[in-house]
């Protein structure tokens, strides 16, 4: 049963910015199904979220979807707004701290730092991946899994198909986003560290510090058999 009071709960407003996060490019019919809610009061909280400059709308059709006459579904990802609210409130003093760093010391200080920040990443995320074993699709699962235990929105699907078939692993929020737009070199020593774990050279294709809605990393897999996504 769906609650009526829900619709102006701001915890549920924080729930379906939460989704939006993890999920986005996401519709407002799939939010709905996710956490109960009627379609009207979806749209309620996406207009509010919107209004407030914490998500924004794309007007788009899925591929391969067939959709009647009719204005195209909004799909809904987070703006800045939205990711300031999602942000810890440690970005300033480590942002603070790097400056200092490369100040002092120099550039190689800040990328030496986040070489060693993604090695205990590396080291606690192995184990994991450990246990998923040698196939593609379970050893990305596996590293998502880890992120999210980080505070990272992480999700991951199987893309392409045949020879170019692979993995895409997307990062919807990262704890980290405002302070990797003035060093890029924590997405750097990231990537790196997925390549690391998961085998194989991976490609990061977009990222949230670069002004992306996503971080999105492509991982070769052509042997992997392409799965069928359910679109919003």
């Amino acid at each position: 049963m769906v609650i009526i009071e829900a619709d102006y709960d701001p915890r549920t407003r924080a729930r379906v910015l939460a989704v939006v996060s993890e999920h986005g490019p996401v519709t407002a019919s799939a939010i709905g199904r996710r956490l109960g809610l009627t379609p009207a009061a979806v749209r309620r909280h996406l207009d509010a979220l919107a209004e407030q400059g914490a998500i924004s709308a794309r007007e788009s059709v899925a591929a391969g979807s067939a959709r009647g006459r009719g204005r195209p579904a909004r799909h809904w990802v987070v703006a800045e707004a939205g990711h300031e609210a999602l942000a810890a409130d440690y970005d300033h003093l480590a942002a603070a701290a790097l400056r200092y760093l490369r100040d002092a010391i120099g550039p190689e200080a800040v990328a030496s730092f986040a070489r060693s920040r993604v090695a205990d990443l590396e080291t606690r995320y192995a184990g994991q991946l450990a246990s998923a074993g040698t196939d593609p699709m379970a050893r990305a699962e596996a590293l998502v899994d880890a992120l999210r235990g980080d505070g990272f929105a992480a999700t991951v699907r199987p893309v392409g198909d045949g020879g170019l078939a692979g993995i895409q692993v997307c990062q919807g929020h990262c704890p980290v986003q405002h302070v990797a737009q003035e060093f890029p070199q924590l997405c750097e020593a990231e990537t790196d560290a997925f390549s690391r774990l998961l085998g194989v050279h991976v490609q990061r294709l977009s990222t949230l510090a670069r002004g992306q809605h996503v971080c999105t990393t492509y991982v070769p897999a052509p042997t992997i058999p392409t799965r069928k996504v359910p679109t919003s």
